[in-house]
């Protein structure tokens, strides 16, 4: 199952370049620790707890799909690359970088080198006036309280002044630009783990395919002579309905539109599974919805070898896709792919994920990302 932690950093910088040391870090943890969906204004702060100049701080909301262990292991690694030496020390002092872990989802986490929520921040304006920004609906576990709650309430009188903005790392990307993103692949490809991570970290109207639901499902893994016509009809009817509804509500609080399918998928497994009359009764039902049905701006379609897709269909341990063939896997790429071929080739982008890991390793999930953003350019 896919998780996306929802986590908050605090970022200081009182040495050097301070606004260049922000910068950096932020490309940093939105290349290897997750992505950096909200970044406040800098405030500039006086130092606090000894006498230094005066630090830039920021914070931010990131994504992310590692634990709070490592996310801390990562934020040191990256204070490290910048310069930073830690003091043995056990009083403050001047630093290039610190990257504070505030808030891991609404989690308590309480060990000898991590303690969240960070015990300390609800004490620090210089934490909480630039958490303010990011307009994250976010209760304190134990306090009970939000961050506007408890910035209004918070003791610390120190002046707190907004000097600028940074570059968001999401900026880059143009995907609202298309109005509706399809994002495709072969059974076991993890098309909609994509999708729901591209949907929450860019705010876009999610739609995925009900699968689940489909009660011919698990009967045709069992025997598909018997069950293929009615569960291909079955599909063909819940995509055509779905599409259609989903695709004509627009939401104003949604930059575009994201899918794990389009409706010819439905033509691709038809063609493999039903007899040759069965399947040009099935064509003609076909050809009158697809011409109804909105096409995507954009078409993705995520290759794995097929090695690849039996390990993964076996973590996922569906009881029905158990017996599936690797010569079925290889049919239904072949089948995509010959669909491909009729498209127009600026609406249209093939990645090999097969080496790639977007869940655990942030930067194939960047790498997608630029991928994508790269057709959008060429269009």
């Amino acid at each position: 199952m896919f998780i996306q932690n929802q986590i908050i950093l605090s970022l200081g910088s009182n040495q050097g370049n301070r606004i260049a040391q922000l910068q950096e870090s932020i490309d940093l943890i939105h290349k290897s620790i997750g992505t950096v969906v909200r970044v406040s204004a800098v405030y500039e702060t006086p130092s606090w707890g000894f006498d230094s100049d005066a630090f830039y701080n920021c914070a931010l909301l990131i994504h992310s799909s590692l634990d709070a262990k490592t996310v801390l292991e990562r934020s040191l690694k990256i204070e490290t690359q910048l310069g930073r030496v830690r003091s043995t020390s056990k009083n403050y002092s001047a630093r290039i970088i610190d990257i504070d872990l505030i808030s891991f989802n609404d989690e308590c986490i309480s060990t000898a080198t991590l303690s969240i929520p960070h015990p300390l921040f609800p004490e620090r304006r210089f934490v909480l006036q630039p958490i303010a920004d990011l307009h994250f609906e976010w209760t304190h576990p134990v306090l009970k309280k939000s961050f506007a709650e408890l910035l209004q309430q918070c003791t610390d009188t120190a002046i707190c002044t907004k000097i600028g903005n940074l570059n968001h790392p999401l900026g880059q990307y143009r995907f609202q630009d298309l109005n509706f993103i399809a994002i495709e692949g072969n059974i076991g490809a993890g098309k909609t783990t994509l999708v729901h991570k591209i949907s929450e970290d860019f705010n876009a109207k999610l739609i995925l395919e009900g699968f689940a639901d489909n009660p011919f499902l698990p009967k045709f893994y069992e025997d598909a002579s018997r069950y293929a016509f009615p569960l291909e009809m079955s599909f063909l009817a819940d995509r055509y309905s779905q599409l259609s509804d989903d695709l004509a509500q627009f939401d104003l609080f949604k930059e575009f539109i994201i899918a794990d399918y389009h409706i010819f998928k439905s033509l691709i497994f038809a063609q493999i599974t039903l007899e040759s009359d069965e399947f040009r009764l099935y064509k003609q039902v076909f050809e009158i919805m697809y011409k109804e049905t909105p096409k995507p701006g954009l078409y993705v379609y995520l290759y794995q070898n097929t090695t690849r897709l039996l390990e993964n269909i076996k973590k996922r341990g569906r009881s029905y896709e158990s017996d599936i063939p690797a010569t079925y896997l290889e049919q239904v790429n072949q089948g995509y792919f010959n669909y491909i071929k009729t498209l127009p080739q600026d609406k249209v982008l093939i990645i090999d994920i097969s080496e790639m890991d977007f869940v655990n390793r942030q930067e194939d999930y960047i790498a997608i990302l630029a991928l994508i953003q790269q057709k959008i350019n060429a269009r």
